[in-house]
């Protein structure tokens, strides 16, 4: 959805001359608003609450993923014995950085199979092809990231899909409530600086979020950057088909969403279960709510 607006001109209908900066893992991204090189992130919403445990105050604007979109995939070359989550104990798990949504939902696949965080090595492995040479030359031996790099994997023989978070009921199972991915969010300093283009960014996502419900194949093809095909159009719809459907259709954040986040955080960071967090002071959909009203949505 961000480079939808981005590039289907959304932003700049709303008065915008956004430039996007790609970080390979969410942790870097917020690095970057930190530092005062970036004024918004897209990553993430446990970022949020990471960040208020810190003593920042950061609100999600707008969701855009409903479900992380991510999998687990394990090198049947690096393991071949491999038959369950459990057989990772004591071997190296590739993820986009640490501390990033990739290595947060290891970890809570790491739990649920009764293995503590630290029962595997986690590795930073970036994010495309980078992690893809990690787990294909041995340097890790799983891999948690999102498509279409895990849809390019799973077609090929030596990978298998140990935990999927790529569909709707997959997130559900695993997280047991609505978990909420993707969003944009910002220091609240700068939303209330920036009330206006706070409001101007928000329009544009939700614009990107509508067009994405009934964009054509082709549609979509055309609207992205050619590097996003990897250079197989095939397998780069194939991967958005398989998460279409967690895409957010509102950019609303659910009613349980927040505190689904804030509670798998706790259990992978234990540490985290007394510290309070202000919830509501994490999010908000009035920007989206407006926005609703300008697009129709």
């Amino acid at each position: 959805p961000l480079v939808l607006a981005d590039q289907l001109g959304f932003f700049r209908e709303e008065g915008l001359d956004v430039v996007v900066s790609d970080f390979p893992a969410g942790a870097l991204a917020v690095q970057a608003v930190q530092s005062g090189a970036a004024d918004v992130c897209v990553g993430a919403f446990e970022h949020t609450l990471r960040q208020q445990v810190s003593g920042h105050a950061y609100r999600s604007l707008v969701v855009l993923g409903r479900a992380p979109q991510l999998a687990l995939g394990v090198s049947l070359r690096a393991l071949p014995s491999f038959k369950a989550v459990a057989d990772l104990a004591g071997r190296r798990i590739g993820v986009s950085s640490i501390g990033s949504s990739t290595h947060l939902a290891a970890s809570l696949v790491l739990a649920r199979a009764g293995l503590a965080p630290q029962a595997a090595s986690f590795v930073a492995v970036g994010s495309g092809k980078q992690a893809l040479n990690a787990l294909r030359s041995g340097r890790v031996h799983a891999l948690c990231h999102a498509d279409p790099i895990m849809t390019l994997l799973e077609q090929k023989a030596d990978t298998r899909i140990a935990a999927d978070m790529r569909s709707l009921k997959a997130a559900q199972d695993l997280f047991g409530a609505n978990m909420p991915a993707s969003c944009l969010y910002a220091p609240q300093a700068f939303v209330q600086k920036n009330a206006a283009q706070a409001q101007a960014l928000a329009n544009g996502i939700v614009h990107a979020l509508k067009w994405l419900q009934t964009a054509a194949p082709g549609d979509l093809v055309k609207a992205v950057p050619p590097g996003y095909l990897m250079g197989d159009r095939g397998l780069y719809l194939a991967a958005f088909n398989r998460v279409r459907e967690t895409y957010s259709t509102n950019g609303l954040m659910a009613d349980d969403g927040a505190a689904t986040a804030l509670r798998v955080l706790t259990r992978v960071q234990p540490e985290l279960a007394d510290v309070k967090v202000d919830l509501a002071r994490t999010y908000t959909n009035d920007f989206v709510r407006k926005a609703r009203q300008k697009h129709n949505v």
